[in-house]
């Protein structure tokens, strides 16, 4: 199934009109914040540099690179206000770095953006906005003045004018005197000229928008490279987070086996032996044994079927996550009803099913003993975010007392470090009296 584009990615002549006033309004800001930009920027340089023997300078450069670094913030979030996808930030700080008022003083000179940020709002960004305010101004002037012009131009007093440009473009053009009158000659062509205009208006303040843009994405932006040292930093962390799920799994798989079938397996022995000892000389006794060891023999059996629901069970290898969730709510002591708008037959990736069904699983034994609820639905859909990255979702929503939470030691944790393992998130919405509705979000790519 193919994913559907991003809003952001939808360009069609309606769309661009949508985006018009918002451009407009960015358009319109821009050259005045720059002048400002420009004329507090290179004043605060220059005063630094001129006044570094005597040390104040230092301070002075200080303050210049965080003011360009607050104007580059308000270019970006004007950027997003206009309806552009959205810059990543740099990083102004490593995560982890100590934190101090002489190393707060000294970075700005060592880190690039800074510089970065200085170049833009000193030199680039009045030089561009210029531009771009000079052809808005006069696009927007030429569309409105030759849709409106008929309107209020007999009110202008013409006095002698003798220059007609309708008459003189018909007489250069078919070489002949014209006889129409000039006057109704301009307001017809001024009046096609503001259709002109107005019509390719939203293409001027688009492609002007997308031009500012393409210069902050390159000034104001994220380097690459630190782009993959987050990504690496969040595959680590996500890493440590799968290892501590799984760590934390083992253990209480490990405390359940030993508070449950292994107690009953030792009792089981237990009764064996005593019946073989009273087999010849009490032989109702030792029937009585035997029944009381099959019975134990039965619970065990049972209670180890219980253990193995939060493992991958064949029917999720055979038909797929839908099919396991339906029959994980069909053995839910409490009702619970599965909605999925997932296509039949979707299938994925066998990790992503597999802790999926485990999510699931949890959720369903967290509902029988904490939740006090009397129903319940579990939802599956996928959805795709504006980046174009299609997730894996499942909720499970109850009309119990509500009040979970995750707390460390307890299963919602475990869960949320799992989920965080595969770089989703796990979302808990469970205000006291209920409902609660707790769900994972788990990426696909």
């Amino acid at each position: 199934m193919t994913p559907a584009p991003p809003p952001s990615a939808r360009t069609g002549y309606g769309s661009l009109w949508r985006g018009v006033p918002r451009e407009l309004g960015f358009l319109l800001l821009t050259m005045p914040i720059a002048i400002v930009g420009l004329s507090v920027l290179l004043s605060l340089f220059w005063l630094g540099v001129g006044t570094i023997v005597i040390y104040i300078g230092f301070f002075v450069l200080v303050a210049t690179f965080y003011t360009a670094r607050g104007f580059g913030v308000v270019e970006l979030t004007r950027l997003d206000w206009a309806g552009r996808p959205s810059i990543p930030r740099p990083v102004w700080r490593k995560p982890g770095a100590p934190v101090s008022f002489w190393r707060g003083l000294v970075a700005p000179f060592a880190n690039g953006h800074y510089w970065l940020y200085l170049l833009h709002g000193a030199i680039v960004n009045p030089i561009v906005s210029i531009f771009s305010w000079t052809v808005t101004i006069v696009w927007t002037s030429i569309a409105l003045g030759g849709l409106t012009g008929w309107i209020w131009q007999g009110f202008i007093p013409q006095g002698d004018r003798n220059f007609y440009l309708s008459s003189t473009i018909v007489d250069a053009v078919f070489r002949v005197n014209s006889t129409f009158d000039p006057v109704v000659g301009d307001r017809i062509l001024e009046f096609l000229l503001g259709i002109v205009f107005a019509v390719t208006l939203p293409f001027v303040t688009r492609g002007l928008t997308v031009i500012h843009e393409a210069v902050a994405r390159g000034l104001l932006g994220r380097w690459p490279s630190e782009a993959l040292q987050r990504e690496v930093a969040d595959l680590s962390a996500s890493r440590g987070a799968a290892v501590a799920a799984e760590d934390q799994a083992l253990r209480r798989l490990e405390r359940d086996l030993h508070d449950g079938p292994q107690q009953r397996l030792i009792r089981l022995q237990m009764d064996i032996a005593a019946a073989e000892r009273k087999l010849s000389d009490d032989p109702e006794a030792a029937a009585t044994l035997l029944a009381e060891a099959r019975q134990q023999a039965g619970d065990t059996l049972e209670e180890l079927r219980a253990l193995s629901r939060g493992f991958a069970p064949p029917i999720l290898q055979d038909r797929g996550l839908v099919a396991a969730a339906e029959s994980l709510a069909a053995r839910s002591p409490i009702p619970v009803t599965v909605e999925s708008s997932l296509p039949p037959g979707d299938r994925f990736s066998p990790e992503i099913e597999r802790n999926a069904y485990y999510v699931l699983a949890e959720l369903a034994a967290n509902l029988a003993k904490h939740s006090g609820a009397s129903s319940a639905r579990l939802f599956l859909d996928r959805s795709v975010d504006d980046a174009g990255t299609p997730w894996l979702n499942v909720w499970l929503t109850d009309n119990g007392r509500g009040g979970a939470s995750p707390v460390d030691g307890h299963g919602l944790r475990g869960l949320e470090e799992r989920v965080r393992g595969l770089r989703g998130e796990l979302v808990v919405d469970s205000p006291a009296g209920g409902p609660t509705r707790i769900g994972a979000r788990i990426p696909l790519t």
